[in-house]
This record gives C-alpha cells, structure tokens and sequence, in this order.
C-alpha cells in the first residue's frame, strides 16, 4: 500500500488513504468482514464524535524499548502505524521493542501492521481485544473477546504471516455471513440460550464458540490480560466501540517489534528450506497442496488484483450512499483526472 503515492493522487489527508486502505486490504485478501463493510459503522462514528480522524497520537517513551500511545480517539489504522514507525527507529538500538495503545479505533485486519515489521527485516506481533463476544469453555454468555493474534516473521520471500482470532470466527465473518443469508459452518457459535447454531442472526444474539476448546479458550483470556494490563484499558464485557457507533471505544492494542539481528539470526537460510519442505510435502486427500500461513491469503489478493475486488452489493450501496451523502461524485476518476 503506497500510501505517500496515493495520497498525493486523490489529494485527501493521509489518515483517510491509510484507514481506506486497511479496509481494501480485508476485501483484497478474502476477508469481506474486514474491509468495506466496516466504512459504515466508522463513518457513524466519526459522525457521533466518537473518532476523530485528524488527531495526533501521543507518543511516550517510558521506557528504553516500551512506548505508550495514547490514540486520543484517533482512527486506529494511522494511530498503529505511527507506533510502528517509532518502533523501527528504537529497535535497532533496543533490539526489543513494545508499544501499547489506548483510546485508538479498530484497526481491521492485523496482517498490514507485522508485515511491514517484516517487510523491515524485523519480527513483528501484534495483539489486541474486542468485545466480549466468545463465551468461555464451559459457558453460555459472551464473556470474552475474540481477541485476534498476528505474528510475521522475515524470509528471503514473502514472511511467515500469521493473523487469527481467538475465536472459532469472528463477529465481523458472523455479519457477513448474516448480510448475505448463508448459514454458519456447524460449531462455531451459539445461540442465546447456549445451543449450538449455524443461524448468523441467532448468532449474534447469543456467542462465539472458542476455537480449540478449552485451550483456545485459554489462549484468549492469556491474550485479554497481557493486553489490558500492558495497555489500561477495559476486560470483557467493559470492552465497547470496535462493533457499535454509540460507545467510545475501549479495547487496546499492543505491538512488538524484534530485531533477530540482536541475538545473531539475520541469516533465514534454514527458515526457507524448512519452508520450501513444508510447501512440496504430500497433501492428505482432498487438498490440492500443503500451505504456510500467509500463503493463502497473498493468493487471494492476487487474484484480486488481477480479477477485480469481489464486494457485496450490499456493501457497495451504502459506498455509494456514504459517497452521495458527503457530496463526492464516484464516477469522476481520482484527483479529477
């Protein structure tokens, strides 16, 4: 994403073209639950005060390698990204470095963020929490986030890149499965009573299922704490504003960025063998070939690419709402050109 580049061409703050473009990378990517559709509820919250797009972060450093940002409402996207940028300029030195955000808005998907730590030669993780909607191993009620995990780590090609919710799925897949009326794969959530159910809408009044069981159920609430204690911000249920239009938002987000060069393992020879075994190793039947995290998810946005960028109508009518909404005329090419 040439955010510089596209920025000058469509002549709009570079806040806007960042956030923008985090919500393209979800449909690009296969991942519709992140990308267009969330430009409506974004909108309403910027419109209720509740995002304010053009503020400027501030960034402490209270430690040698630990940065504290408060977002100060800011639009999560540009919010991380210059928590990044900060981080790659201390690790050098540091070797190890931590940033922990609060008061910052959704950030979509967290494949961009540890990719472009990778894309530095750096590992990158990036942790963050959501709503309570996952209901505990052993539970009915929605009692803790789904709180997704990304890890990339370099390569000589493209990273290792991992990017996974803690729950059998996310809120955001459980909506677009919802909008477009296809039933949820069985096991994946349950209704409001606790039953199990492929019904998207009973879905969202009831829970998300964890994935693994009990231990993706203690993966997450691992995860919930590391991030709220590091970052101050809400548990649980307390945890608002990443879903809804009317509740400032409250979960936190929490980077870290490593140089492998510290510890003497800039050389990834053994990586891309290890990698190359995985990849040309038998598939079981049923699978046309063996895959590495990242793997499928950079096939899809190439597709996409080439073929165009699949979006629901739905989706595309409220753009296309928004757009009339606010005076902006889509058929008139970028930058009037």
């Amino acid at each position: 994403m040439d955010v510089a580049a596209a920025t000058e061409r469509i002549a709009v703050p570079r806040y806007l073209v960042v956030t923008a473009g985090i919500l393209l990378e979800g449909d690009l990517r296969g991942h519709p639950s992140h990308g267009l559709r969330r430009l409506d509820v974004l909108v309403q919250r910027i419109r209720n005060g509740l995002a304010q797009p053009a503020t400027q972060p501030a960034l402490t450093w209270s430690a040698d390698g630990v940065l504290n940002v408060d977002g100060r409402m800011g639009l999560g996207p540009p919010v991380a990204f210059r928590a990044l940028d900060a981080l790659a300029g201390r690790v050098a030195r540091t070797g190890i470095a931590v940033a922990a955000i609060r008061d910052a808005n959704h950030l979509g998907m967290l494949a961009p963020y540890v990719e472009l730590l990778a894309g530095k030669r750096l590992i990158g993780i990036g942790l963050t929490t959501s709503e309570a909607l996952v209901h505990p191993w052993g539970g009915a009620r929605a009692m803790v986030g789904t709180n997704p995990v990304a890890i990339a780590v370099p390569t000589a090609g493209p990273p290792v890149l991992l990017d996974m919710a803690t729950g059998q799925i996310s809120m955001g897949k459980v909506l677009d499965f919802a909008a477009r009326g296809v039933p949820l794969p069985g096991g994946v959530a349950v209704d409001e009573n606790g039953q199990p159910t492929t019904d998207a809408n009973a879905a969202v009044r009831g829970a998300i299922s964890p994935f693994g069981g009990a231990k993706g159920y203690a993966l997450s609430v691992a995860l919930e704490a590391l991030v709220a204690l590091l970052t101050r911000t809400a548990l649980g249920p307390d945890v608002r504003g990443t879903l809804d239009a009317t509740e400032r938002c409250t979960k936190g987000d929490v980077f870290i960025a490593i140089d492998p060069r510290a510890v003497g393992a800039a050389d990834t020879a053994a990586l891309d063998a290890y990698l190359t075994l995985l990849r040309r190793s038998d598939p079981a039947p049923g699978h046309e070939a063996v895959t590495v995290p990242g793997d499928r998810a950079r096939s899809a946005r190439e597709q996409s690419l080439a073929g165009g960028v699949p979006v629901l109508s739905a989706t595309w009518e409220r753009v296309l709402a928004i757009a009339e909404e606010v005076s902006l005329d889509m058929t008139a090419p970028p930058g009037g050109n």
